[in-house]
């Protein structure tokens, strides 16, 4: 022991002066002292590279990926990897080479094959995502000696979302980098047309990538010699420098120590018995973002070698507990290939459980050890290491080291076996024996970078008894079905000693039932999913051992061919997808498909989002002080504490607003800051300014408010029970008689049903924000912010500061999608701003962190739709009576409008003679609901759709032929007195019928699923009608400003405002095409409201249409003439497209929004609960349909666009719906294999894996539900 203190006190010695170094794409920095609070990502951004993005701020969206590179001396190498910058602490890239997106390209130096394969691809839209995606591609590539595979191009991408472009063109513009259809794309991309444009790489169309301003490229070449810049090299000072402990300080007396031996860090713990260790902070930080966790000490273990060794020998592998996790999952596959085949049935299961374990660059930086002391009870990874045998070594401060099996180690909630005094040493993991079976199982929403609903490992390990096979051992272990990794016990013991058979089988699943218990108010919900699920695996692991030992047994009993699908592993298809249009060329550049204009700033980071706007001196960073309580009277509000934080510079409440306190975009029923009475959890009380954003958030979080509760409603049912409606929103709609048809006999039958459809988070990449600062004195207010509509912020900060609005000005560059979201919910951030910048006479910036956008900025309506149709036995409708209610939240914002969309969208395609809609808009206990992509169309359509399939089920009939028979056509008048004028609906869908051979599919779906017991298909085919424009004809107005300058280039400013759709592209096009000049000639400026007043917002598929036709009309002014120009059309119009879809798809089947409701009462009352990545899950990279095409009508202008323009932002996304039905249809195969064929059932949306899970009625779910179960919803 003597030794121990001796050497950690000389390590200690050597850390007080340690110069700490950092390379930032090259360039040398020292890194102060006082900076153990920071991260990564915040350091890159206090160095002016905002290129790295804050998406989400709990590495679960990839917006902040940056490559790490740093030198192995145990293999003599550098190493290349992607980190999530906003998890990694500043002082753990200490001594390594940080690249951002800054550092592999730019526009003044050229860029980087990367950059320009994804731009020239259209693969980036608002932008936000954009670099992120490319660093994880830049780390692989650089990583990698040979060419990667698609799957691990697609593989490496696993931990980057994007809202918009729905993944294609991003496969796209990366997959040439794998060599594995050369030919084709470097074909492409460098093969000119006449008139001197290129095919498009991404659409094999013509396009503009090649037109000078994008050089076609060589995408053989991935190692940048084709790249002006050659790539940065890894710094030799870093080779050559020896690292040395570190000990630093950070805000609130925060100690980070580095040690580099086992015995400092040992001295360290035992100094420090309180620390926190950590190697990638993936637990830890977000504890302490999330949780508002405080940890004084944080020991860096993660180059410890100790930690970092691994041993392989003749009895398994011993791997140290700083291991990262995707260093295990390489160390795996190389075992695997090395070792028999016998002794590696544990690593297999590893393999697989890891593929699925977060994103890449979690696994990156998180190691086993942390995985496993977190004692997370959904860890993917502690049931494998319990029915693997594994051992974990543990050693104490005195270096006294003891061993615990796995399967004892975990004691409860996040508690393990260990003190205080020790540290988890190492992981042995032994070799399985011939006859020894491992199998890993998990089920998550989402395939990809989620976290486990339940998962489990199990073991059995099989004798041989003359012709049978027995239980020797096993070991059945599941997560997420208690507060601790769960052994099952009785079965493990049952199981012990019985042969291998099918009644062992059944008797198992007898004991297990018993064996896992979950409570009816468990927390996570989705009881009876999760017992099933128990069930189910053990079900699929019995069916996979008894596939293994055939070999071995063959005259063991089999199961069916058809059960053998419950065994096979899902494996990644790559991606394709066909893009088929008409190109009709005219003019300059109108037709013809044309690259987005910022996506050369987008891909190399330069383009500015509000958040990355350089701030004036002497600004003050804003916190909102927020609701706790869904409904309840403020007795009184205490800031003493608040007062006393750090940097604090002033609370602002309600007394404080200048002028009137009350806002709203159509009716001010909402209050700026609460004053008596709070309405909803996340209602704004307050706003807190500091003189940073991390201090400002803490005074906000002192800031005490004493609650009186008040009765809260938190549904629509309790809403309509209540009669808790908006004021004046009861709407109705009819078209010829109902009730008389209902009475009059004309109807052979009747259904009477209910619909109800949960609501869905925008999840735009960029969070709401704004920069407000005066001048003149604080005569004028002027803003910049992420918004779809300017003219809204500036009447609201005008409203409440008492300004007239000609002495307010908003601007907005770009803003990184919106979906709707950014209307009307973000002009209060810009107004909450504005007070303290307008009292304070200082600039104020207000960024929402992720967790608090959500929680407060509104979703899409959830809705409840009640039906009664009548129809004849040939399915023909004839009439239709609906109640239609959406959750409105505790304001009305654009409600009303929302409910008239989907009623008038409740027909979607069918020409029903007897209609009556009524609808109202419930007043709840939940921050105000808003706009989204669809405004409420796709609720409305979505109710139709279901009983236009119950219709087929009553009749025995396919849903297809159903909704052919009651197709609208040219000249149809619908329920709002519309005559549909060029309707293409039959043209369309017998297209679609032809090109998809839909028959074929059908038969194709039919014959697996007659084949296969456990996996069903299924397949539908969907039509949407969707009107565009306001329905508020005063709102369809639009203006532009343009200058003309004596050197032939062009000056654009519109009311419009570019979040990725490609407006600015758009208009652009126009203005080159109006006067004859390159497309490079015009420049749009940014959207500001003094030089377009009074624009509407951007939305309801219109944006295009009304700049682009004001765009035109000035250019008209200043040119008398203009020759005849065709359709216009972006490559980006595409990709929008596929967007939409993949947002319908998972609005249908994927993004479930839970709150603290009657059907979720684990939850506090009225919080939410998906506030963030972790536990909302938007469709990533794996989610994407495989074959992916898209087609758009040929040979139909239209005659009322914008040079024959047709929206695509919002029409698209009802298509997903698609999805559904093909998954009702599936289910429907899966019923009838229990009798229930032609039983109709209900399925709510989202239809999530519990949903689907759980309406597959059979032997699994039968000991807990009925066949007409329905999983509980927020609605």
């Amino acid at each position: 022991m003597g030794s121990l203190k001796k050497e950690g006190e000389m390590e200690q010695m050597r850390d007080e002066f340690m110069e700490a170094i950092l390379y930032v794409n090259g360039v040398r920095r020292v890194l102060p002292d006082g900076l153990a609070h920071m991260t990564l990502l915040e350091y890159l951004r206090d160095l002016g590279l905002t290129g790295t993005k804050l998406g989400c701020g709990e590495g679960g969206c990839g917006a902040c990926t940056v490559m790490v590179s740093n030198y192995d001396r145990t293999s003599n190498k550098c190493v290349h990897y992607a980190v999530n910058a906003c998890l990694a602490p500043l002082y753990s890239v200490e001594g390594m080479h940080v690249i951002s997106i800054e550092g592999i390209g730019h526009r003044k130096h050229g860029l980087h094959p990367l950059q320009e394969s994804l731009a020239s691809s259209h693969g980036s839209q608002c932008g936000f995502c954009t670099p992120g995606f490319i660093m994880s591609m830049y780390a692989l590539l650089r990583s990698n000696k040979n060419s990667p595979s698609e799957e691990e191009i697609e593989e490496s991408l696993a931990g980057n979302l994007c809202r918009c472009t729905g993944y294609r063109p991003i496969i796209d513009a990366f997959r040439v980098f794998a060599k594995t259809d050369d030919a084709l794309y470097s074909g492409l991309s460098s093969l000119s047309l006449q008139d001197g444009s290129s095919i498009c790489p991404s659409t094999g169309k013509p396009c503009s990538c090649g037109d000078g301003r994008f050089q076609p490229l060589s995408y053989s070449e991935t190692d940048g010699a084709k790249y002006t810049e050659k790539e940065l090299i890894f710094p030799p000072e870093l080779l050559l420098r020896e690292l040395a402990p570190l000990k630093l300080r950070g805000d609130g007396g925060m100690i980070w120590y580095r040690p580099l031996r086992l015995q400092y860090l040992l001295h360290l713990k035992a100094k420090h018995p309180e620390a926190k260790l950590v190697v990638g902070n993936t637990e830890v930080g977000i504890e302490m973002r999330m949780k508002r966790l405080q940890y004084q000490v944080l020991i860096y273990v993660g180059q410890v070698p100790e930690l970092n060794t691994v041993n392989v020998n003749d009895n398994g592998i011993e791997i140290g507990s700083a291991l990262r996790l995707s260093e295990l999952l390489r160390l795996f596959r190389k075992v695997v290939k090395e070792r028999p085949a016998h002794e590696t049935s544990a690593c297999k299961a590893f393999i697989e459980q890891l593929k699925w374990f977060a994103g890449t660059q979690i696994r990156n930086v998180a190691s086993i050890g942390g995985n496993i002391c977190t004692a997370s009870p959904i860890s993917d990874l502690n049931p494998l290491w319990m029915a693997s045998r594994a051992e974990f070594k543990i050693i104490n401060c005195n270096g006294d080291v003891r061993s615990v099996p796995a399967k004892d180690f975990f004691n409860g909630y996040r508690e393990v076996d260990m003190e205080s005094n020790e540290i988890l040493l190492s992981v042995f993991l032994p070799w399985t024996r011939p006859l020894e079976y491992v199998k890993e199982f998990k089920q998550a929403h989402r395939r990809e970078d989620d976290i486990a609903i339940v998962n489990g490992g199990m073991r059995v390990f099989l004798e041989e008894r003359g012709e049978e096979l027995f239980v020797s051992d096993a070991s059945v272990a599941f997560g997420g079905v208690a507060a601790v990794t769960l052994r099952a016990r009785k079965t493990e013991e049952f199981l012990i000693g019985k042969s291998w058979s099918k009644s062992l089988l059944q008797d198992a699943l007898k004991v297990i039932q018993s064996d896992v218990i979950i409570d009816e108010d468990a927390p996570g919900g989705m009881v009876e999913f999760r017992k099933s699920l128990v069930l189910s695996f053990f079900f699929k692991f019995f069916l996979w051992v008894s596939h293994r030992i055939r070999d071995v047994k063959p005259a063991l009993e089999t199961f069916p061919p058809s059960y053998m699908s419950a065994v096979k592993s899902f494996s990644r298809p790559c991606r394709a997808g066909r893009q088929d249009y008409e190109t009709v060329m005219q003019g300059t550049a109108v037709g013809l498909p044309a690259v987005h204009l910022s996506a050369r700033m987008q891909v190399t980071g330069e383009a500015e989002y509000t958040d990355d706007t350089p701030v004036p001196p002497n600004t003050l960073h804003a916190a909102l002080v927020l609701s706790k309580m869904p409904h309840a009277r403020i007795i009184s509000i205490d800031d003493s504490e608040s007062k006393s934080s750090p940097g604090f510079a002033g609370l602002f409440l309600a007394n404080d607003v200048p002028a009137d306190n009350k806002i709203g975009p159509v009716v001010a029923d909402e209050e700026l800051f609460a004053t008596d009475v709070v309405t909803c959890v996340g209602q704004v009380i307050g706003v807190v300014v500091a003189d940073t954003h991390e201090n400002a958030k803490a005074a906000a979080g002192k800031v005490e408010v004493e609650y009186e509760e008040l009765p809260a409603i938190l549904s629509i049912r309790e809403a309509i029970v209540a009669k808790s409606f908006h004021p004046n929103t009861e709407k109705m709609l009819r078209k010829g008689d109902v009730e008389l048809c209902f009475q009059s006999g004309q109807c052979d039958r009747m259904i009477e049903g209910e619909v109800q459809m949960g609501s869905q988070e925008h999840f735009y990449m960029e969070p709401h924000g704004s920069l407000v600062w005066t001048t003149d004195g604080g005569n004028e207010v002027h803003m910049i912010s992420s918004t779809q509509d300017p003219q809204k912020h500036q009447q609201y900060v005008s409203h409440v500061l008492g300004l007239p609005m000609s002495k307010v000005v908003c601007k907005t560059k770009r803003i990184g999608g919106g979906f709707g979201g950014k209307e009307t919910r973000s002009a209060f951030i810009a107004a909450a701003a504005s007070v303290p910048s307008y009292l304070l006479n200082r600039p104020v910036k207000l960024i929402l962190d992720r967790d608090v956008d959500m929680m407060i900025s509104g979703h899409r309506h959830s809705f409840v739709g009640k039906y009664k149709v009548g129809f004849t036995n040939d399915g023909k409708v004839l009439a239709y009576d609906l109640e239609i209610y959406n959750n409105g939240g505790n304001s009305l914002d654009l409600s009303q409008a929302v409910l008239e969309i989907a009623m008038f969208n409740s027909d979607n395609v069918y020409d029903i003679p007897h209609v009556r809609i009524r609808g109202n808009v419930c007043f709840t206990n939940y921050p105000s609901n808003t706009a989204f992509r669809g405004f409420g169309g796709p609720q409305g359509m979505l109710i139709i759709e279901n009983w236009i399939q119950r219709i087929a089920a009553e009749l025995d009939r396919s849903t297809e032929e159903i909704r052919e028979m009651n197709f609208q056509v040219e000249g149809s008048i619908t329920h709002y007195s519309q005559c549909l004028q060029h309707c293409t609906l039959h043209q369309l869908w017998k297209e679609l019928k032809l090109s998809c051979n839909f028959l074929k599919a059908r038969r194709d779906v039919d014959e697996f699923n007659s084949h296969n017991r456990w996996k069903k298909r299924g397949v539908a085919m969907v039509p949407t009608k969707f009107g565009v424009s306001f329905t508020k004809t005063f709102m369809n107005q639009a203006g532009a400003l343009v200058h003309v300058y004596t050197d032939g280039t062009v000056l654009v400013t519109h009311g419009g405002v570019e979040m990725g759709q490609g407006l600015h592209t758009k208009v652009a096009q126009v203005a080159a095409s109006a006067f004859n000049i390159p497309l490079s000639s015009v420049f749009v400026s940014e959207t500001s409201t003094d030089k377009v007043p009074n624009a509407s917002p951007t939305a309801a598929s219109m944006s295009s249409d009304m700049y682009g036709a004001a765009v035109l009309n000035a250019c008209e002014q200043i040119k008398a003439r203009m020759e005849p120009v065709a359709s216009k059309l972006s490559c980006n119009s595409f990709a929008e497209i596929e967007g939409a879809f993949v947002q319908g798809l998972g609005w249908v089947a994927l993004e479930e929004v839970k709150w603290g409701d009657a059907a979720h009462r684990w939850i506090k009352p009225g919080n939410l609960l998906t506030c963030g990545p972790g536990n909302f899950k938007i469709p990533s990279i794996n989610d994407i349909p495989f074959n992916f095409n898209v087609s758009l009508l040929k040979g139909n202008p239209n005659s009322k666009g914008i040079h024959s323009s047709k929206a695509v932002g919002e029409p698209p996304f009802f298509l997903a719906s698609s999805v559904f039905f093909a998954i009702k249809d599936a289910i429907k195969a899966a019923r009838a294999e229990m009798g229930l064929g032609s039983e109709w059932f209900s399925l709510d949306t989202p239809a999530t894996p519990e949903r689907i899970r759980m309406a597959c009625f059979d032997e699994f779910t039968c000991p807990f539900v009925s066949s007409d179960f329905f999983p509980k919803l927020s609605v």
